[in-house]
């Protein structure tokens, strides 16, 4: 099978398409960007902007099953630039599998389509959209995952998978800004709570991509149905943090800010940043101080019932090789 994955570039798409060509499938990527480590694996990368229907059809054409997982991610920047990535592209994703005849399409979402402010314990995919959003990214995500939903149909096949914070070797994201804050006497805890959060290894997140995949067809059994993924296996947020940094050998974390203090803080810096128009973001914002004070976890039996899904590397295997990468790169 051909299979394209938009944002095949990225630290997830990467992972995604290693594992399919490893069954011996093809690939093509679609992202903005040229990346020479996928054209060396015989990859067939093309450049676009998912905005742009005529690219995304014509990337589309010709393959068997779409992996969608570029998006626009972030917590600051112009509305515009997020609906334009991930709600339009997810529109012109789907309008191109309808054209071409693509009869399954694996959408790449974000548990944060829930996020509310408060407590997340143990919730299943019951658990309703927000009802208001502090940052753009988790609000387009969940208008481009209600699209997916509503998509699918006896002609096409959808399924959208909810992967809680991708840690591992390879991410050039959420461990890179840990280790520079750190370094930089920056990274403070928020509040006297340490809640529990899921996360999930990059190598657990891809597989369960390609066991989606395989499960996937139009009327079966988990078409049009939502997944929360993790390690299934919650740990308190800034015990992993820590984990982050000493693989990283850099400093812990160890001073905190009064919750109270810093969400007053972040609502003034959100103020000033918008009143003067500063594109930079925010060392601060409201939905990162709710992200660190708040319990992210997630009853995954449904992934694990319908997908077949199991973490395979679990967090003690998955840091040891993080540790492995990050010191292989000094």
């Amino acid at each position: 099978m051909k299979a394209l994955v938009t944002g095949g570039g990225g630290f997830l798409g990467k992972a995604i398409v290693k594992q399919w060509l490893a069954r011996g499938h093809e690939v093509r990527s679609f992202s903005r960007g040229k990346y020479q480590e996928l054209e060396e694996l015989g990859v067939d990368c093309r450049q676009g902007d998912l905005a742009n229907p005529e690219a995304v059809s014509e990337a589309i054409k010709g393959v068997d099953i779409v992996f969608h997982t570029a998006a626009l991610p972030g917590i600051w920047g112009p509305y515009e630039d997020f609906y334009n990535t991930n709600v339009k592209g997810t529109e012109n994703v789907i309008a191109a599998c309808r054209a071409h005849g693509i009869d399954k399409l694996v959408y790449t979402s974000s548990p944060s389509v829930v996020s509310n402010g408060q407590d997340l314990e143990g919730v299943n995919e019951s658990q309703p959209y927000g009802e208001s959003f502090e940052a753009y990214y988790p609000q387009t995500k969940a208008m481009a995952e209600k699209l997916i939903v509503a998509a699918n149909d006896d002609q096409l096949a959808t399924v959208s998978l909810r992967p809680h914070l991708i840690w591992g070797p390879g991410d050039h994201h959420i461990i890179p800004r840990l280790i520079q804050r750190s370094t930089a006497g920056k990274l403070k805890r928020i509040g006297s709570s340490n809640k529990l959060v899921d996360t999930i290894y990059i190598d657990n997140a891809a597989e369960a991509h390609l066991l989606a995949a395989d499960k996937l067809s139009p009327g079966g059994a988990i078409a049009g149905k939502v997944y929360f993924l993790s390690q299934d296996e919650p740990v308190p947020c800034w015990d992993m943090i820590n984990h982050f940094l000493t693989a990283a050998d850099a400093p812990l974390v160890t001073k905190t800010v009064p919750l109270p203090i810093a969400y007053f803080v972040s609502c003034c810096m959100e103020a000033v940043y918008t009143i003067f128009a500063i594109k930079k973001e925010p060392p601060l914002t409201r939905f990162v101080v709710h992200q660190f004070s708040t319990a992210h976890w997630f009853d995954i039996s449904a992934a694990k019932n319908d997908l077949g899904y199991v973490p395979k590397i679990n967090n003690e295997e998955g840091l040891k090789r993080l540790k492995e990468s990050l010191q292989g790169q000094k």
